[in-house]
Order: C-alpha cells, then structure tokens, then sequence
C-alpha cells in the first residue's frame, strides 16, 4: 500500500478516507515511512512532525476536501503556534525559535482536512533559488541528487518529488513556487497578488512581491487547495479580486480558442538556455494543438525595463527590515557572524537605500505591471514563458562565500529571469513539467494571466496534463 499511494495525488488520497478504504492514520503512518526511507538522500524534511501527525490523525479531523491527507510545511510563512520556524536561519535555529501563533493560512490547511507531518528546509530568508541553508545543509533533487531541487520552496518540492507527501506548501517571491515546480517536475501556482492571506502577523511582504500556495503533482489538487484557501482575511491591508466560480469547476472546463503570447527572451543581458527555450516552444505546438493561437509579439520594449535594481532594492528592504525585526526577538542586535554573508550584504545594502529609493523601485514596477497589462488589453489571454532562464544547475552553483556574495545573487538572475517579474507585476502564473532534458531532468513551462484570472489558468493547465500527462513520471529517488 505504501508504494501505491506514493503514487496517488492528494485528490486521490482523499477519495480512499471517503470511501472507506483508508483511515487518515494510515495515510499519515505511510508517509512517515517513506521520509524516513528517503529523507536521508534528500534532505527535505529538517523538522519532523511525526507524533502530532499521528495524534491529529487519529482523532476528529475537520471534513475538508483533503481530509486525512498528509501535508508539509515550507520553514518559512505558514505556521502553528509552537512549532519550530527557524526560516533557513542558524540564528533562529540556536534559539529554538517557535511560531507565536497560528497564521491564517495554517488554520486553512487544517480546515481543509490536512494534517502537517514536518516542516522542510528553506534558505535563508527565502533569498536563493536553491535551498543550501548554513542551518540545515543542502537539500537534493531527486531527479539528480547533485542538482539543486531550486529555492526557495525547494525542501517542499523534493519532498513532492520524491513521493513522500502529495503536495506541500510552498510560497514565492520571486519564483519560489515555480523555480522548484520546474526543478522537480512538478505543478506551481503562484496565485495573484493577495489572493491568500499572509496574517495575522504580515500584511504584505515588501509591498506584495510574497504569495503562498503549494507545490503538487496534479492540477486538479492546485485547484482544490487554491478554492480551500483563498479569500481575505481581518485585517489584510487589500485583497485579490474575487473568482466568478470555484475553481475547481474550471477542471475540464472549455477554454475557448485564446490567443497566447509566447516569450523566450530574456529581460536581463543573459540568454535563455536553449533546452528551456525549446521546452516552451514545443509547449506552444501543443497549445496549437489544442486549438489556441500563439504568437511571438515584439517584446523589445520590455529589454530596457529596469526590473533588477528595483527587486534588488525592495529586497535588499526587506532583508534590512528583517534582521531588526530578529534582533528585537533575539535580544541584541543581528551583527554578520550570525547570518549567511548574502543575507547580510543584502541587508547591508537595505540600509543605504532611502526611502524614496524603495517608492521609486515599487513605482518603476508599477510601470511594468501597467505595460504587461498592455500586452492583455491588446488582445493576448496569456503569455507562455520558460519557466526557468536554465535546466536544474548543480548544487554550489549559487555559493555566496567568495570574495562578493553578491555573485551569488547575480548568478540567481537566469533562473529567475522570467519568474521575478510577475512577483512585481502581481499576476498570476503556473510552472506546469511539459519537458524533460535527454538526461532525465525536468523543465517547467510558465503560463501567466492578467490580474486575477486564475481560473484561465487552470483550464488551460488542465488541457496541458491531459495532453501532455505527466502522473507516471517519477524521479530516481521516489520513496516506495
């Protein structure tokens, strides 16, 4: 039983507590066999949640679409109260630091019937597109274990890959659902801006670059996750239009013919790989396919955009605002010896910048937003994008030790060069596996709407997995 449901999405997992032929129990006492069969290779799962699994499974669960499926949170946003969050950071780690509360979107999880067996490694603060935390080692790819299952969601998306859960939760800045989507051949939603709530203790993160969702193996169980746990929450400072339907009524639900922009150049002075730039050129043939027109509009207006200052600026904020926010909790200032040196250069450069130079970076992105706004009004439903500018790289390509750690953050813009702008812009955008390299590696494909239109998103996407299944692919290392 325990291979099988390795194999089975979180819908379908569900369906077994429903008919009968599985007790939530069971399903969590599987998954704790398999990550303690695979985690030693993959490092995904730092704070293993075995006991109040079990104890939650066993007793009353609410009777949410996902009720008695075993689930993951990222060491990084959503948390219960009293549970360990260190946010890939050795100081908080040290400290034993503890979530002071439950966050709205925890309390929706469990609504929804899941029950949370660990936490998984993050970087720190969420900062790289690989996850090589000094707090908790590198996690591995299971498609390649040399390989970086990307950042900063990646200890959620190696533990989806590689079997242990169904789905996990996942969240994004600046692809961080998306990048380990791609990474580890899996489904990433990064639902518009504000779609979910980041409260009690968040509004927004640096002016709304941050969403919350998951990483899956299915559409069908983004779907169900996203229409369990969207909506506004008290005190959220705005919220996301509001969907027409549920949106798990756009599964299988006709698309129309749309009319699809296909975009492979970069916005930065670096090239695209060509094995992505391939990946999403053979997803337009089979959006063609489908009955969908695709076209490549001119997008050179968008090369001398100025989208890398300005996130290095709102970031470089939020990691300034940060470390103050720990040296209250820690009771003395954040100096560099407890910090990684990227986080602490970023922070570095936080402080240099005024506060006119942070309302000048959101207004330079305000900009943009108004003119891939355009590109909708003028008449393109979607855009189609490489999810990633490169194919899976291998773990220590994003080292921040050498002489400028700032390396590291400029060796992060080709896998985050088509990812990143649509944290600025607010939009929607899905990483859906459509391709594999001829040695075994994923590559994601991005689709992204205008403001608000998930529900476009998930009938295409929905399309795609039927066209294109990806269900019977699973990585090397696969707990069974």
């Amino acid at each position: 039983m325990t291979e099988e449901l390795a194999r089975l999405d979180a819908t379908a997992q569900a369906e077994l507590v429903r008919k009968g032929e599985a007790t939530p129990a069971e399903l969590v006492e599987a998954a704790i066999a398999r990550i303690e069969a695979t985690n030693g290779d993959v490092n995904a799962v730092i704070h293993p949640l075995f006991e109040e699994g079990l104890e939650a499974a066993r007793g009353e669960l609410p009777e949410g679409p996902f009720k008695g499926v075993p689930f993951l949170l990222k060491d990084l946003g959503a948390a219960f109260a009293g549970q360990p969050l260190h946010l890939g950071m050795s100081y908080l780690k040290e400290r034993d630091f503890r979530a002071p509360m439950d966050t709205y979107l925890a309390q929706r999880f469990r609504a929804a019937g899941l029950v949370t067996i660990g936490k998984t490694n993050a970087p720190e603060l969420g900062i790289l597109p690989t996850t090589e935390p000094r707090a908790h080692g590198a996690t591995h790819n299971p498609w390649d274990l040399d390989r970086t299952p990307g950042g900063s969601s990646g200890g959620s998306g190696a533990a989806v890959a590689a079997g242990m859960v169904p789905m996990a939760h996942a969240n994004d800045g600046g692809g961080s659902i998306r990048i380990p989507a791609s990474n580890c051949g899996l489904v990433g939603l990064k639902p518009s801006r504000q779609r979910i709530s980041e409260g009690p203790l968040i509004g927004d993160i640096m002016s709304g670059l941050t969403c919350e969702l998951c990483v899956s193996r299915s559409v069908r169980d983004t779907a169900a996750l996203l229409e369990a746990v969207h909506g506004p929450a008290p005190g959220d400072p705005y919220v996301a239009p509001p969907p027409e339907r549920p949106y798990t009524e756009e599964l299988g639900a006709n698309p129309g013919k749309l009319r699809i922009a296909l975009w492979t150049e970069t916005i930065i002075e670096q090239d695209a790989d060509p094995e992505v730039v391939a990946a999403a050129r053979a997803g337009a043939k089979t959006l063609e396919g489908l009955g969908h027109q695709v076209e490549e509009p001119d997008m050179s207006a968008f090369a001398s955009l100025p989208i890398v200052e300005p996130f290095l600026v709102r970031w470089a904020a939020g990691q300034a605002q940060a470390l103050e926010q720990f040296g209250i909790i820690g009771g003395r200032p954040v100096g560099p010896e407890d910090v990684e040196p990227l986080t602490w250069t970023l922070a570095e450069i936080g402080r240099t910048r005024s506060a006119g130079d942070y309302l000048a970076a959101v207004g330079q992105h305000q900009v943009m937003s108004r003119m891939f706004a355009g590109i909708h009004e003028s008449g393109f439903d979607l855009l189609l994008t490489p999810t990633m500018g490169e194919p899976p790289p291998p773990l220590g390509t994003f080292d921040d030790s050498g002489a400028d750690p700032m390396d590291a953050f400029n060796r992060a813009f080709i896998a985050g060069c088509f990812t990143a702008a649509f944290n600025a812009t607010g939009q929607p955008a899905i990483s859906l596996p459509l391709h594999w390299t001829e040695d075994g590696l994923p590559v994601g494909v991005q689709l992204v709407a205008p403001l608000g239109r998930e529900d476009v998103l998930l009938r295409v996407a929905s399309q795609l997995e039927q066209a294109v299944p990806w269900a019977d692919r699973t990585a090397p290392t696969f707990a069974i």
